[in-house]
């Protein structure tokens, strides 16, 4: 299946409700999340897509795997701080969501996952 492309209206159903936002941080989800910030123009958002797709499908049902496109949901990248792309936010149970910016191996991200999304 891999990744769920996340619209406002998606991010409000599954992460969290965007006016809530301004008061305090309320995951929705019921297991950790990823989330992927990318342009379809942006040539190591390209070489990080299929990674972002593998790693969804072997952790399908461990972790809900998102992507957001920067062109189409700004007011979604606003909420993170998306200033250059790829940005990955991982949200971890119970706890505030992380940001990252830059591409990543396959390893790199398994590990990243691990450390903060599986402890």
């Amino acid at each position: 299946m891999g990744a769920i492309h996340l619209t406002k209206g998606g991010f409000e159903n599954r992460i969290a409700k965007i006016e809530d936002l301004a008061k305090e941080w309320h995951f929705l989800g019921d297991k950790p999340a990823l989330i992927d910030f990318y342009a379809s123009w942006c040539g190591p958002c390209q070489r990080l897509s299929p990674i972002i797709d593998e790693v969804a499908e072997e952790l399908q049902g461990k972790v809900d795997i998102y992507k957001v496109n920067v062109d189409e949901e700004e007011a979604l990248s606003k909420l993170f701080k998306v200033r250059s792309i790829p940005t990955l936010v991982y949200i971890p149970m119970g706890e505030l969501p992380i940001v990252q910016s830059g591409g990543k191996t396959k390893a790199e991200l398994m590990d990243l996952i691990r450390t903060n999304l599986l402890k």
